[in-house]
């Protein structure tokens, strides 16, 4: 689906899945584009979900960009807490009020306006409400818009666990308006930072090296270099997904790090740590193991902690987490299967990985303890 000849839009990135594939809109000012949200609208009632921090700087306009010119559209908005640490059961659920109460029906759509944590929750609603309504994400957030709202994982936290609960639910389009990022503070920049170095690491070599060169000009939120970024991370997501959607292999391998992070989340509380931090602290430790089983140089594994620094991400997980913590977390991990743990580890050259439960444990108990006091 081409934008029209005047449009702001820089890039198109589809995801092909089918007859659910649907188009990423990337550029600067596309929230001052109605046309482009309203061509994805296909009732004449929306939801939009968002948080008390976005909320305030964008959902007057996006509200604008639904309704202009397009009187039969009415809009309701639920703006939920803003964090980690509400992505659970009792938020979601003032979601659902909401639409209840609204009479919304199957014809209407959610329009997920935030970060990881909206998007995440808003498309679950949208996948359990009726069974199922349309949704549209617009991520506000460098990790939302390199990563999350690509590819229709959705789903809350469980105490014991990160995204334990959730379904796979694809959006109707991904609208990336790249100045959502002027608001965006620093730490959520470099949080973001790391699921674009991920790519690099895992299937994209070249990528790797040009973020080396360019990672000044990303923190310093240069506008070409942000979208270069955003564009090429849409790309490699796009297809993985479209490859493996349903995450019965390659797919897992967008999870390098995530293990590890995913238990210093849960570890620390929801929150403590932002997702990108921790990924990068978790990212640090695959690299370790995986040099530790002589699958990589130690080359790759400093380029890895050198660009992570750089970026001014944590580079080792926090003190409260013990290896015996690592372990009952990483127990109840996704990618457990018949009880084995399974990981994304790099193996061979740069943009190179495997995802796999066949590794020595020791070289996974020598990797908890270089990094944890006890």
């Amino acid at each position: 689906m081409q934008p029209p000849a005047a449009s702001r839009v820089s890039t198109v990135v589809d995801v092909d899945l089918g007859d659910r594939s649907y188009p990423i809109y990337i550029g600067a000012g596309l929230l001052n584009e109605p046309g482009l949200l309203q061509r994805h609208v296909h009732g004449k009632r929306v939801l939009v979900v968002t948080n008390t921090t976005v909320a305030p700087l964008y959902l007057e306009k996006v509200t604008w960009a639904l309704t202009h010119d397009n009187p039969n559209v009415s809009v309701e908005s639920v703006i939920l807490p803003d964090g980690e640490k509400y992505k659970d059961m009792d938020t979601l659920m003032k979601v659902f009020d909401k639409a209840v109460e609204s009479r919304l029906d199957r014809r209407c759509t959610f329009v997920a306006l935030g970060g990881g944590v909206v998007g995440d929750m808003c498309g679950f609603a949208a996948a359990a409400f009726l069974r199922g309504v349309n949704f549209i994400q617009i991520p506000t957030t460098l990790m939302a818009q390199v990563d999350s709202s690509v590819g229709g994982k959705t789903g809350i936290n469980h105490p014991l666990g990160k995204n334990l609960i959730g379904a796979f639910y694809q959006p109707q389009c991904v609208l990336i308006d790249t100045d959502t990022l002027n608001t965006l503070p620093d730490k959520e920049l470099a949080s973001g930072i790391a699921e674009v170095v991920k790519y690099g690491l895992i299937r994209d070599a070249p990528f790797f090296e040009w973020q080396e060169k360019n990672l000044s000009a990303l923190l310093a939120r240069e506008p070409s270099a942000l979208a270069y970024a955003i564009k090429r991370s849409c790309e490699n997501k796009a297809e993985v997904v479209a490859q493996d959607e349903k995450e019965s292999g390659l797919r897992a391998t967008l999870n390098l790090g995530h293990t590890f992070g995913h238990a210093i989340e849960t570890g620390t509380g929801y929150g403590a740590w932002l997702h990108g931090e921790a990924v990068a602290a978790g990212t640090v430790m695959a690299a370790d193991m995986s040099h530790r089983l002589g699958w990589i140089d130690e080359s790759i594994k400093k380029r890895v902690i050198n660009i992570l620094e750089k970026a001014k991400l944590p580079i080792a997980p926090p003190g409260a987490m013990t290896v015996e913590k690592f372990k009952s977390i990483m127990a109840v991990d996704k990618k457990v299967a018949d009880g084995l743990l399974r990981l994304i580890l790099l193996k061979g050259p740069l943009g190179s990985c495997v995802f796999t439960g066949d590794y020595d444990r020791n070289a996974l108990d020598e990797t908890l303890r270089a990094f944890c006091d006890s």
